[in-house]
């Protein structure tokens, strides 16, 4: 089949990527950037931004299906940014399925679009954990806008799923592990409260097989048409030992300091009034909606995936951590 994925440079996309080509499919990446790795696959390139409709219709000429995976992520950066990326860039590829006649859309969401402000989760489903409100971050509060119209797309003519994966993580990440051993090693790595609070995450292989299973099982009146489901390892770890697991895979210093929840939710506050009123540079080491994500209980429960599209993690956190660290000292 002629697939699109949006994003097919990034972390996940590259492995969206790999993983549709190996299983035979003819595949185009819609960035902004070029990127030399996947032309090593032979994935055909278009650059353009997600903002422009002409430009996202016109690589989406031709395809079966699209993995709708790029967005604009983080914690930082004006609403009009993410609302651009995130809402119009995700309505302008419903609007090229309903134009080319595409039946088929994966979209790659978040599980932020039900943070709730230290809002404990355990062993929730799409199903009992619902959307959440008063977002302190615009990235959440455009993901679950753009979600929300991709399922409200679903019909006869157009299939859609949202999986909502939780902190990817393994070989080839340029951006949370990196970004862990740099603020470990300047001594800027703190726990929001005790650190015990149980989270899950994603192991890179795991994330990209969800969508693949879910893309396989994707019909119109399928079971997981017109859905939501979160995505993990299914192995829930207090956060304290998943990120000096992670830290030390990449040989950096491990974090034993803590800092109070109210306090770094004070501090997050302060940044964020900072930030643009003196016009400083790059994202804020902390904000009020980083501060309740860090010191929250958050872990979910895969059985509907695996009842509806089979989804089964492949990769435990064991052996993704040694994957990791084989790769980091044989890069």
């Amino acid at each position: 089949m002629k697939l699109l994925v949006t994003g097919g440079g990034g972390f996940l996309g590259q492995a969206l990527c790999r993983g549709l080509v190996e299983r035979g499919h003819d595949v185009t990446s819609f960035n902004r950037g070029h990127y030399p790795q996947l032309d090593a696959l032979g994935v055909r390139q278009v650059r353009g931004d997600l903002a422009d409709r002409d430009a996202v219709l016109a690589a989406a000429t031709g395809v079966d299906a699209i993995f709708h995976n790029a967005a604009k992520a983080g914690a930082w950066g004006s609403y009009e940014s993410y609302h651009n990326a995130n809402v119009v860039g995700t309505q302008n590829v419903l609007d090229a399925c309903r134009v080319h006649g595409i039946g088929k859309l994966v979209y790659t969401s978040t599980p932020s679009v039900t943070h709730r402000a230290t809002h404990p989760v355990e062993g929730g489903t799409a199903d009992s954990v619902p959307y959440g409100e008063n977002f302190q971050a615009p990235y959440a509060t455009t993901k679950t806008i753009a979600e929300k119209a991709v399922l409200a797309a679903n019909d006869v003519n157009l299939a859609t799923v949202a999986l909502r994966p939780r902190l990817i993580w393994g070989p080839g990440d340029q951006q949370l592990l990196p970004r862990l051993v740099e603020r470990a090693k300047a001594g800027r790595l703190r726990f929001v409260g005790d650190g015990n609070n149980r989270i899950d995450t994603t192991y890179i292989d795991n994330a990209a097989q969800a969508h693949f299973d879910a893309f396989e099982h994707l019909a119109p009146g399928a079971a997981c048409a017109g859905k939501a489901y979160f995505i993990s390892n299914g192995e829930p770890k207090p956060v304290r030992e998943i990120v000096n697991a992670l830290l030390a895979a990449a040989n950096a210093p491990q974090v034993t300091k803590t800092i109070p929840f109210r306090a770094a939710h004070a501090i997050g506050a302060v940044c964020e009034g900072l930030w643009p009123l003196l016009r400083l540079q790059g994202e804020p080491p902390m904000t009020r909606f980083l501060a309740e994500q860090l010191s929250t209980t958050h872990w979910y429960y895969m059985g509907p995936a695996t009842q509806d599209f089979g989804y089964k993690p492949r990769v435990t956190i064991a052996e993704g951590l040694q994957r990791l660290e084989a790769s980091l000292q044989h890069p």
